[in-house]
């Protein structure tokens, strides 16, 4: 230690350079890092999605799931294993153990699907991993009065997708609601017989026409030449006019037909234009575009450089109108801009009061130095371990503030104290390095103890560890780094700066104390001469503090403040394109009219991610005014009055918080088949309807269709010549589309599809009476050949760990979660179920339960840690002891804290909670450490507890309201929330308050309680 303090004094140039250079280097890295809205966090989850054209539910079920189920099951690091059955499709859901290599987990599970046999029609499944970065980080809507929609989309796709595809960070581009172009292709079946042409020989002929094929080099003229056969179709004329050899039915009908005809005789072929998918925005016809970044990109630029391109494509086209539908970039920068601004003033309180306590400019410069300098260590060590600047390690920067000045206003606050003795004997370097070294382990003890409580955070698994950990890492980068300052640079100024000594008017007798100090010498020894009176006290409170629990209530992570609804409409089965149409719109034109509503975005058809065997499902974006006053209360009233529309289908607000939160109360219900599970699902919607505080209560009990199996007659089909597979493919419509040739017209290529001649029949009649062609030249009807039983088939099946469930949630609403849960839980609990019938809890009451069971072992885990480096750093068993009775208190005065403020106990206070058995033990550490200095120089335990109190009230009390000062802009919550905010400063703020003012009563009178014992054990050993 000497070693380190004499360097400095006798280097101080140096130590100046290294400091310029440290604050240059932290400020380029804070510049440079990313900026994201939350860690950049692995979601342990690999998806497989499997299409399955014209199949049932119960098909896919069968035929894909439950063998993909098996399939994977086994596979390392599987938790659990969900699939979802749709009509046409399956969608497998495979969750791994946190930790695992997602990469090899997604190759994994390819393998082991690609080794099960498809079903004739499916196609190969993709499988792909859940990450944060595959969602887009923005997307716009574009429209216009005056284009059409094809102008319209030839214009976005020629001119702004690929600027915005060349925006450095961009991954991929996503265009729905676009305009496009193809070629039809239908067969004239009259036609073909009257030429005695079938589809198959002329779609051979066209295929055949329509190629380019190299015959390789030939040696022409002495040297090698390409010679190539192009079949020359290119446009749709060109098809047209292929010629097809007509075949004679009779050699009587021979001579009187044309021995060629053209293609365009025999098939319509026309270019025609059409929306695979419906987007409007305000009621208008619009493109959706969404921008997907890259892996390592950073949020914010990527954004603000798209904005700049948007506004460059909207300035040259005036007609066009452009609305950003998502923007993560702009939440991104104003939670720094809060965060910043929160920093800055916790950070000026904290200056402001170590001005009021020492009343000297130069020391208060001292100490304060220490914020910024430590900060950026921390910004440099976090950026070199690439993590992002996010809502967590700003928050950990924020929190940090009140923290990283303790260990330089302890030094200071000591060298000033010493220096102002008039008793003091050393001067100059002397002093300085004395009075650093009489301060290194109490403060070396606190900033390890502190660093302590957040190791456990790195066993908390799950969403929570992954969201924490970077806070953590934040936080103990910033105090290691206070430390390194304090015993460095703090020394270093306060020589250079007190060279000649405080001055006459600054010197005080330490035999004398100031007001304050005298009515706590007072206080405390009459405490001390009345132990159990204060015990006593002290208990009463702590009991009557833990009364206020169910008051305060529990919550799990406070949710998002976003102005924005996303809501779902999932069509009843049977609901036509056409027919949802109508449904949106008429829900669009009830938010457009709706008070402080800016735009409504709506897209019906394309892919859906949450329903992939689902092509008529609607999903709608609407943005709120950012100054709508109680927002949460908004988003329920419009879902009240949204389903009270009669509607086929069923409407639903989706919760996509950014910290991974949902205030959402689940059951899964497992049984044998959906048709046991149906009365129980029914029973809990009830009480949860019931519920005064629950509201969106929705179910995933699938809707029904009816179903009609054509039972094949294998005596009647052999006698024909058929099988059941010709039966099937001739009455199926769901065949995929297929692609003929591809032809060129203006410049621009298309794909010409053949489309089906069939029309799907009207009623089961109609398609029982089509016939198919026997091999033995008859037309068979269908009825013939097939009986029709009745029944009825789920539109989805679910099943989860290989059983059959459905799942049916609620939206709590008030923000005592626990409460609400509870009440539904005791009445979930009163239900007589059915044999083989079983119920799960799921949702935010059993991520509440994992959470804070795993939060609670990290506290004791602290505790246990601060305890063993306690009992190094003193020697011994009894002052660790005494110093941890501080940490009960912190319970009072948090409680008390929270319920003032109208915060429930939630995963942000209770990480507010850990940190304050760092920072409550700090002060008692340094009040301990005194009193054992006392005692060695030969005073009583009572005069060097007195001693020791008066002479540190000072920096712990320093300490702790610079500490609660930098915190109160978190506790006033202003200029946003998230999860480091509200909750964790008012905890942080009440258990340091009543910690505080308890630890410089309860701590000393134990320690003199204990001593005894310790006096009594060591006169026995003598």
């Amino acid at each position: 230690m000497n070693h380190i303090i004499n360097f400095v004094l006798k280097n101080k140039f140096a130590v100046w350079l290294m400091t310029i250079v440290i604050i240059v280097a932290g400020l380029t890295a804070g510049l440079q890092m990313k900026l994201e809205t939350i860690p950049d966090i692995t979601v342990p989850v690999v998806t497989a999605t499997t299409i399955y054209p014209g199949a049932t539910p119960d098909q896919v079920v069968n035929e894909l799931s439950e063998p993909y189920e098996k399939a994977v099951r086994n596979l390392e690091g599987v938790k659990m294993v969900m699939s979802s059955s749709y009509q046409n499709a399956s969608s497998l859901q495979i969750e791994f153990e946190f930790g695992t290599d997602m990469k090899e987990a997604e190759a994994e599970v390819a393998a082991a699907l690609k080794n099960i046999p498809l079903p004739t029609g499916a196609q190969e499944p993709k499988v792909a991993r859940i990450s944060i970065n595959a969602f887009p980080i923005a997307a716009i809507s574009v429209s216009s009065e005056q284009d059409t929609l094809a102008e319209l989309t030839e214009n976005v796709e020629t001119n702004l997708v690929p600027t915005l595809e060349g925006i450095e960070g961009v991954s991929s581009v996503a265009v729905t609601g676009q305009h496009l172009n193809e070629v039809s292709f239908r067969f004239n079946q009259d036609k073909l017989v009257q030429y005695g042409l079938t589809e198959e020989m002329v779609k051979g002929i066209v295929k055949g026409s329509d190629v380019t094929f190299p015959l390789g080099l030939f040696p022409f003229e002495g040297k090698e030449q390409s010679v190539v056969v192009d079949g020359d179709i290119t446009t749709i004329d060109d098809l047209k006019k292929i010629q097809i050899p007509v075949v004679p039915t009779s050699p009587d009908t021979a001579s009187s037909k044309p021995s060629m005809v053209a293609l365009g005789e025999v098939a319509e072929i026309e270019l025609v234009g059409k929306a695979e998918s419906i987007s409007r925005t305000n009621g208008q016809d619009s493109i959706a575009v969404q921008v997907v970044k890259s892996q390592g990109a950073n949020t914010v630029d990527v954004v603000n450089l798209m904005k700049e391109e948007v506004k460059a494509f909207e300035k040259e086209n005036a007609d066009s109108e452009i609305i950003f539908t998502f923007d993560q970039g702009e939440p991104i920068e104003k939670s720094v801009e809060t965060m910043l601004s929160k920093a800055l003033f916790g950070a000026g309180f904290a200056v402001l009061i170590i001005l009021l306590f020492l009343r000297n400019i130069r020391s208060t410069l001292i100490a304060i130095i220490s914020i910024p300098l430590s900060l950026l260590i921390a910004v440099l060590l976090i950026k070199q371990m690439d993590i992002t600047l996010n809502m967590m390690t700003l928050g950990a920067l924020t929190v940090a503030i009140g923290r990283v000045i303790d260990d330089s206003i302890v030094v200071v606050e000591n060298i000033y104290r010493r220096m102002a003795s008039p008793t003091e004997q050393l001067k100059g370097k002397a002093l300085i390095r004395e009075a650093t070294k009489e301060m290194f382990v109490p403060i070396l003890s606190s900033t390890l103890v502190t660093i302590a409580v957040f190791l456990p955070i790195g066993l908390v698994g799950g969403m929570v560890g992954e969201l924490f950990l970077p806070f953590a890492l934040t936080i103990v980068f910033a105090l290691l780094a206070s430390l390194l300052v304090a015993i460095t640079l703090v020394p270093m100024l306060s020589h250079s700066l007190f060279k000649k000594g405080l001055g006459d008017k600054h010197t005080h007798d330490p035999e004398k104390p100031g007001k304050i100090a005298g009515v706590y010498r007072s206080i405390l020894n009459w405490t001390l001469n009345h132990k159990l009176i204060t015990t006593v006290l002290a208990v009463v409170l702590f009991v009557g503090s833990l009364a206020l629990v169910p008051l305060v209530g529990t919550s799990f992570m406070p949710e998002e403040d976003e102005k924005m609804m996303y809501i779902t409409y999932t069509p009843k089965p049977g609901e036509t394109r056409e027919d949802v149409d109508e449904t949106v719109t008429e829900i669009e034109d009830f938010f457009i009219d709706r008070k402080d509503v800016e735009s409504v975005q709506v897209s019906i058809g394309g892919e859906n991610p949450m329903m992939p065997g689902q092509n008529n499902g609607a999903l709608m974006y609407v943005i709120y005014d950012n100054d709508t006053p109680e927002f949460s209360l908004e988003k329920e009233e419009a879902m009240k009055e949204v389903q009270n529309f009669n509607f086929a289908g069923e409407w639903k607000s989706q919760d996509f918080a950014t910290s991974g939160s949902s205030n959402e109360i689940s059951y899964y219900v497992y049984g044998k088949d959906l048709k046991t599970i149906e009365p129980v699902i029914r029973d809990i919607e009830e009480i949860l309807n019931e519920g005064k505080n629950i509201n969106n209560v929705g179910s995933t009990l699938a809707e029904s269709y009816e179903e009609h199996t054509l039972v094949a007659d294998q005596a009647k089909l052999a006698q024909f010549g058929l099988t059941t597979a010709q039966v099937g493919m001739a009455l199926n419509p769901n065949v995929q589309r297929e692609v003929l040739a591809t032809i060129e017209q203006d410049g621009e290529k298309f794909e010409v599809f053949i489309d089906s001649t069939k029309e799907k029949p009207e009623s089961l009649e109609e398609l029982l009476n089509r016939t198919i062609p026997s091999p033995l030249g008859m037309q068979v009807p269908v009825k013939d050949v097939v009986t029709v039983n009745e029944g009825k088939t789920s539109d989805t099946v679910t099943r989860r760990d290989g059983q059959i469930y459905a799942s049916v949630k609620g939206k709590i609403t008030t923000d005592d979660v626990s409460k609400a849960s509870k009440e539904v839980q005791e009445k979930v609990d009163q239900l007589d179920l059915p044999a083989n019938v079983s119920i799960e809890t799921a949702g935010v009451t059993a991520d509440m339960q994992e959470s804070f069971t795993q939060l609670g072992l990290a506290m004791l885990a602290a505790i246990a840690i601060v305890y063993l480096i306690l009992v190094i750093t003193f020697g011994g068993a009894v002052a660790p002891f005494a110093i941890l009775f501080s940490l009960p208190f912190t319970i009072s005065g948090a409680l008390i804290a929270l319920l003032i403020a109208g915060e429930t106990i939630s995963i942000s206070t209770m990480i507010g909670a850990l940190m304050l058995i760092g920072i409550v033990v700090t002060n008692a550490i340094v009040l301990i450490d005194r009193v054992i200095h006392k005692e060695k120089e030969g005073l009583s335990t009572r005069d060097a507890i007195l001693e020791a109190g008066v002479t540190r009230l000072r920096p712990i009390l320093m300490t702790a309201i610079a500490t609660i000062g930098a915190l109160i802009p978190l506790a006033i919550g202003a200029e946003g929330s998230g999860l480091i905010s509200k909750g964790l400063g008012v905890t942080v703020i009440g258990g340091l308050t009543s910690s505080t003012l308890l630890t410089l009563i309860i701590v000393p009178v134990v320690y003199e309680f204990l001593g005894k014992f310790r006096k009594r054990k060591l006169v026995e050993e003598e």
